[in-house]
């Protein structure tokens, strides 16, 4: 993108500071509403709203939001005060990998939830950010503060959240135009033939099951994962694979594999045998583990790739394996 957020005085980190923003010849003859929402990381509708209320101007002049832009001209926003956060911070233990005054790095344990919902309002990764990170509230949003991606409650391994604005903008924009780099290790029902290979099946909400996704979807979104083997249990028809997710689709990973005839041990959504086993299940969670993480600092640009090792509750199972050969 070449249009350039410009610093801004404002002041604390909690703050709300004014957004400002060179249009580039990329934007160029875009609706104002339409660029600042690819630009401040809004959606168009919240764009459209600030736009309305007064927050933004065009070449130091109020605008509409159907106003067109051109090369050079410059965009100001004000963003509204973040709402109080009606969630409560909750004293559970993180496993931080890393941490600065932009963003926070944990080792996400299977089991915790990555933000409240129904069934789930509360003891999950946000309020657990909420009471490490004081100032966190507002960050992102209100419901969910510093979220920037998820992982699925059973799934365990790196995650990052945002501690500004600023810093939840650039990662989200990252996760967006897919540069980060993501690599998961999942344990599967199924010994694949070849070494290698790539899913390109869209995936959308199932047609019949709200709570599941599925490649048969009546209104899917591209989708893309790579695999490759690392290892073999042929003795009891299990593999240890290595995924590469290319976009970021809900329950990708898990839906594509399962859609090749290799579904996620223990995942008892996408996972269930064909046949009833009398054995018991492998793993007691879907197998899956976000092993690293890598993206630009959306601050100082460098580049930062963090690891998560295997957890016991996999390593166990893999062990058995091995051993049973």
């Amino acid at each position: 993108m070449s249009a350039r957020a410009e610093p801004s005085n404002g002041a604390g980190p909690r703050a709300r500071r004014p957004l400002e923003f060179v249009i580039g010849d990329e934007e160029a003859g875009q609706r104002i509403d339409f660029a600042l929402a690819e630009l401040a990381g809004l959606s168009r509708s919240q764009a459209r709203r600030w736009i309305d209320e007064g927050r933004v101007q065009l070449d130091a002049e109020p605008c509409r939001p159907s106003q067109r832009v051109t090369a050079g001209a410059r965009v100001a926003a004000a963003p509204p005060e973040p709402l109080p956060s009606p969630l409560a911070p909750e004293p559970i233990p993180l496993a931080v990998l890393y941490e600065d005054d932009d963003l926070i790095v944990i080792d996400k344990p299977a089991g915790l939830v990555v933000h409240p919902a129904p069934g789930h309002p509360g003891g999950t990764l946000v309020n657990a950010l909420l009471h490490h990170c004081a100032d966190l509230a507002g960050v992102g949003g209100v419901l969910r503060p510093g979220i920037v991606h998820r992982l699925d409650q059973g799934t365990s391994g790196v995650l990052v959240a945002a501690k500004t604005d600023a810093a939840h903008r650039g990662l989200a924009a990252q996760f967006q135009d897919h540069s980060i780099e993501r690599v998961y290790q999942a344990l599967v029902r199924g010994v694949p033939g070849a070494d290698s290979g790539r899913i390109d099946r869209p995936i959308g909400r199932h047609p019949r099951d709200r709570k599941r996704m599925s490649v048969r979807s009546r209104s899917p979104r591209e989708a893309c994962t790579n695999w490759r083997v690392l290892r073999r249990f042929p003795a009891s028809g299990h593999a240890w694979l290595e995924v590469r997710p290319e976009t970021g689709r809900t329950h990708q990973i898990r839906v594509h594999l399962a859609a090749i005839g290799l579904p996620l041990a223990g995942d008892p959504l996408y996972g269930r045998a064909r046949r009833p086993s009398r054995r018991p299940p492998v793993c007691a969670r879907p197998a899956l583990h976000a092993a690293v993480l890598g993206f630009t600092h959306p601050r100082t640009g460098v580049r930062l790739r963090f690891e998560a090792p295997v957890p016991a509750d996999l390593a166990g199972p893999l062990a058995d394996l091995d051993g049973a050969g």
